[in-house]
């Protein structure tokens, strides 16, 4: 299987010590293209950073078969795709796990907690935006429901056992060294409730008292899911994110 991928980095010289940030979504046939972004220019330019974009599967890059790949039972794909994507760029000298940071929101929120409590040693940090955590409880809440043609039915037995194995909340364990993870979220988000983030972080803090982390949450007051957010909020959760991750994969400002 061969996963297409868009990489963006300045003109120069790249190596295992440049900054890599690995962004994806993987679902509900959205297809993941280039657009600008004044924030992931910031990482581009000023931190020397590189840009992945991995097309994994349960995305619409390729049709309804690459979605279908992606979705319910085979909703493993995606945290697969997103693995070996990481390791491909690690192996071709973009990065490495101590410079990666990996961003998803929403149903890409979903994706980077998966992958890292499956891969955590391939990311140093993780930034999980109004994120789908919850998987045993995602379809009892607002629009939850509507989620279950990609992620199956938690009271089916079939589907119950699949979510089970990968649900970012469930899956946490203790004594493993994850990666800086920061959760965002917003306190009037009805469409991806905040408990998802809220509890994920909450169990994060508990099991991993002392180990990696640092675990934070980043709540935006009187927000949402994102959409018709206020300019001077964008811009603040932007430099917090963006200085969170600078942080913790030692990326230096460049003049």
């Amino acid at each position: 299987m061969r996963i297409p991928m868009f990489i963006v980095y300045r003109k120069g010289s790249v190596s295992s010590k440049s900054p890599l940030l690995l962004y994806g979504y993987g679902g509900f046939n959205i297809s993941l293209t280039p657009a600008f972004s004044s924030s992931r220019m910031v990482f581009l330019r000023d931190l020397g950073g590189v840009l992945a974009v991995p097309n994994i599967r349960g995305g619409g890059e390729y049709g309804e078969e690459w979605h279908d790949a992606g979705r319910r039972v085979c909703k493993q794909n995606c945290f697969t795709d997103f693995i070996e994507g990481a390791k491909f760029l690690h192996r071709q000298g973009y990065g490495s796990p101590q410079t990666t940071a990996i961003m998803g929101g929403s149903n890409g929120g979903l994706l980077v907690a998966a992958v890292a409590n499956q891969a955590p040693e391939l990311f140093r940090c993780v930034v999980c935006q109004v994120g789908v955590l919850d998987m045993y409880k995602f379809h009892k809440f607002t629009i939850g429901h509507a989620w279950k043609s990609d992620y199956g039915d938690p009271e089916k037995e079939e589907d119950f056992r699949v979510l089970q194995k990968y649900s970012p909340l469930h899956n946490i364990k203790s004594g493993i060294k994850y990666p800086a993870i920061l959760v965002v979220t917003g306190d009037h988000d009805d469409r991806v409730v905040p408990l998802h983030s809220l509890k994920y972080v909450a169990t994060l803090q508990h099991m991993n008292p002392t180990e990696g982390g640092p675990f934070l949450a980043r709540i935006e007051v009187a927000a949402g899911h994102g959409a018709g957010k206020p300019t001077s909020k964008i811009l603040r959760e932007a430099g917090d994110i963006y200085t969170f991750i600078a942080k913790n994969i030692n990326a230096s400002w460049k003049e």
